[in-house]
């Protein structure tokens, strides 16, 4: 039987025991590919005032900056949650000036997305310890209490593609699916410089229409038997990287047959 020990362990192999963990169980998760059009964004106030002059505009960067996301059971279906994701998304453009002279301005999009899944039923609270050192004489340092009637929600999404970029004028017929600036978190308002622009502001509004890429999965705390392996000390000493000489490393390389062999296969195809 070949030795399947890990590289660089001491000679002695450490015994093997059933592990006990404490971990999350995914009970339910689904991929999605969201298209949403015409999304209307909320600039800045000197981004506002840049799009008032600009004659044309173009996406440079899109980052999902932050996630609101609520859980509610849904109704005569138990074990089953429906799940609302809002994402902003933090928009980055060039706009073209007077001058031919190009000015970056910023803004945030607001798009919704609902889901169900299957999150199954817990009736326990869970209490872990703080990570604040413990105090003679004071109170609290008990433990934080997290519930467990209620999944944990985990999403896991791209930063979007911008598909489309619009001007329009106001009074246009378009879809607007307004938010308020003065709904903004403060964890998204952190991300920029200056304060957002009133939406009854200007004569111009800016829509852009992004696609996402996301996973959704639902937790729940559970706890499992592994087997694991007791810690053992590497033999392997640490070294330090050799300077070498560029040419002497290049000519230490394979050449690349395959990347060759593929493109001229594909000609023959």
């Amino acid at each position: 039987m070949p030795d399947t020990r890990p590289q660089g362990l001491n000679a002695s192999y450490p015994r093997r025991e059933n592990v006990f963990i404490d971990s999350y169980r995914i009970l339910d998760s689904c991929k999605d590919k969201d298209c949403f059009e015409d999304t209307r964004v909320i600039l800045t106030d000197m981004g506002q005032e840049v799009l008032e002059k600009s004659g044309s505009i173009r996406v440079t960067e899109t980052k999902v900056v932050w996630t609101d996301i609520v859980t509610e059971p849904v109704k005569f279906n138990r074990g089953f949650y429906q799940i609302t994701i809002r994402f902003f998304t933090k928009i980055t453009f060039d706009a073209c000036v007077s001058g031919g002279k190009i000015q970056e301005i910023e803004g945030i999009a607001v798009n919704e997305k609902k889901v169900v899944l299957y999150g199954g039923e817990g009736n326990v609270n869970i209490f872990r310890s703080s990570d604040l050192p413990y105090e003679f004489c004071s109170y609290g340092g008990g433990g934080e209490s997290v519930s467990s009637s209620k999944p944990v929600i985990v999403v896991e999404v791209v930063d979007p593609m911008a598909l489309t970029v619009k001007v329009m004028e106001k009074g246009c017929s378009q879809c607007c699916c307004c938010y308020s600036p003065d709904e903004m978190p403060s964890s998204v308002l952190s991300y920029f410089n200056g304060n957002f622009s009133d939406t009854t502001v200007g004569n111009k509004t800016l829509y852009v229409s992004l696609g996402f890429f996301s996973i959704v999965r639902l937790e729940r705390p559970a706890q499992f038997i592994v087997s694991g392996t007791e810690y053992a000390v590497p033999d392997k000493v640490c070294c330090r990287p050799e300077e070498e000489d560029p040419c002497k490393l290049f000519s230490k390389m394979s050449f690349p047959v395959n990347e060759f062999t593929s493109g001229a296969l594909q000609q023959q195809q």
